[in-house]
């Protein structure tokens, strides 16, 4: 167990629910969370893409530039969409369908967002130049900021 990550993470969600208890604009909060996610674990990519339609489409984000939209079912934000549930991808080399929209994306994270009714609205999708960076302690706190977005 790695109690500085944890420590860490358990401070980023108490920063987070201050940054969306009392905003209810939903892109104002992903933009937000973006930011402080990003700053303060320094990933590659760290951003949401929201339900559109059938499609993911590219949302608030910190990092180069990403794909802007996403087919049902593709790639690790596709799969952690139909799965409704977190994917964990210590090398995207090896997961099947894996979209690379930067060459330097190692490992991946994606959670997905629901709405009070409990449908997928977005996912929260991270990347690492690193392989193997995301494991269960980011899920487990990394679910409980997606969750913020439940109203």
């Amino acid at each position: 167990m790695n109690t500085q990550k944890e420590s860490t993470y358990a401070l980023l969600v108490q920063q987070a629910q201050a940054l969306v208890e009392n905003e209810a604009d939903e892109v104002a909060n992903m933009a937000n969370v973006s930011a402080l996610i990003h700053e303060t674990f320094h990933f590659w990519w760290t951003g949401f893409y929201r339900v559109v339609g059938d499609d993911l489409v590219l949302g608030p984000f910190q990092g180069p530039i990403a794909c802007t939209r996403i087919a049902p079912g593709r790639g690790v934000c596709g799969a952690a969409r139909e799965r409704r549930q977190t994917v964990v991808v210590p090398d995207v080399e090896q997961f099947p369908g894996h979209i690379a929209c930067s060459s330097a994306s190692r490992s991946e994270i994606v959670v997905p967002v629901f709405n009070a009714a409990g449908e997928v609205t977005a996912v929260l999708d991270i990347d690492s130049e690193h392989l193997a960076t995301f494991d269960d302690t980011d899920a487990h706190y990394l679910e409980q900021i997606a969750a913020l977005f439940t109203r």
